[in-house]
This record gives C-alpha cells, sequence and structure tokens, in this order.
C-alpha cells in the first residue's frame, strides 16, 4: 500500500468515526425526548427537532423510522439492563435478593415508553414488531449472569426464563391496571420459590 493509498485508508476510517460519533450523538439526544415524553405521536419530525437536525438527517443514518425506533428501543432496554445490574450487584448475597433489587429499575423512567413499544409490537406486529423481537436476547443473558455460577447453563437458563416471564408480567399488569397495582406479595412470592430453589444446592 503506497503512501496515498494509506492517506485515503486513514481518511475513511476519521469519517467513519464521526459518523458513527454523530450517529450515538443523536440516539442520545432522541432517546432522551422518548424517554420524557413517551412513543405516542412519535415521528421522524418530531426526533428532529429534539436533537436540532432535519429528518432527513435521522434518514441517512437510521434508515426508516421503524429502524430508529428499533434502535431506540434496544438502547432504553440496554439502559435498562445497566441499572439493574448495578442494582443487583449491590442487592444482596442470594439470588432472590437481586432479582428483587430489579424492581425499581424496571418500573424507572424508561419503562412507560418500553410498555408503548409492547403495545405497538403487539397491536401491528408486521410494522413494530422489531421493537420486541430482540428483548429475550438481551434480557436473558443479563438474568443468567445474577444466577450462582456454580449453576450448569440449563438450570440458569430456565430459572431466568422463570424470573423474565414474571417480572414482565408484573411489569404489564402495572401498566394495563385501572386500579392501583401492588406488586409486593407476589414479588415475596417469586422470592419464596427463587429461595427454595437456591436451598437445593446444600442438600
Amino acid at each position: 500500500m503506497n503512501g496515498a493509498q494509506v492517506d485515503n485508508a486513514s481518511e475513511v476510517r476519521t469519517r467513519n468515526a464521526r459518523g458513527e460519533a454523530r450517529r450515538e450523538d443523536l440516539l442520545g439526544r432522541i432517546t432522551d425526548d422518548v424517554v420524557a415524553n413517551g412513543l405516542a405521536d412519535f415521528s421522524l419530525r418530531r426526533a428532529a427537532r429534539a436533537c436540532g437536525t432535519t429528518h432527513k438527517v435521522l434518514l441517512y443514518h437510521f434508515g426508516s423510522l421503524e429502524s430508529l425506533l428499533a434502535t431506540i428501543v434496544r438502547e432504553l432496554r440496554g439502559r435498562r439492563v445497566q441499572v439493574g445490574l448495578s442494582a443487583s450487584s449491590m442487592g444482596g448475597t442470594t439470588l432472590a435478593e437481586r432479582v428483587l433489587s430489579l424492581w425499581p429499575g424496571l418500573v424507572g423512567p424508561e419503562a412507560d415508553a418500553l410498555d408503548q413499544a409492547v403495545g405497538l409490537a403487539m397491536t401491528d406486529p408486521a410494522r413494530y414488531g422489531s421493537l420486541t423481537d430482540t428483548a429475550l436476547d438481551e434480557y436473558l443473558p443479563a438474568l443468567r449472569g445474577i444466577c450462582p455460577e456454580t449453576w450448569d447453563e440449563p438450570r440458569k437458563h430456565e430459572v431466568a426464563s422463570l424470573i423474565l416471564a414474571t417480572l414482565r408480567g408484573l411489569v404489564l399488569t402495572r401498566r394495563t391496571s385501572t386500579v392501583p397495582f401492588d406488586p409486593t406479595p407476589a414479588l415475596a412470592a417469586l422470592q419464596r420459590a427463587l429461595d427454595r430453589e437456591e436451598s437445593t444446592d446444600s442438600k
């Protein structure tokens, strides 16, 4: 490779890095807007206003409204996972204690937008199915990671699947209930079930 080719390759890498940095900046600004205002009436023009650009710039970076929405939802889930992992690392010594420490993060700032994304995927799966089709792949590894290290992978997967199904059910019940919903009894039952599961290790 001669000097000119090296210079061209370096210039391309620089442009790519700048483009990726710009994309990440736009994504962060739009995601913050969605956290604050939800997904109702979301559009490319609203997203453009939130980050001070044009809808054409967003189409260049994200391709389409649906692709942008899917990227935002993955970003929101990523934030939720990071909050959960941080909480669980300080949440206690037992699996049940670590799992219960996740609950505040599940009803945190990202909750409304993520719940709305589930609603969109349920009502129009052909258009919005991509908003939820990677959720299991994003949540389950984190939940397997807080299971006891001595468990084998199939057992971790089984228990993580139970935890995820229970917590998602509680989140949706909280969202759709027309009366005040108290998750405490259900979380207490989940804690007992996980304590029993973990106690079998000492038998």
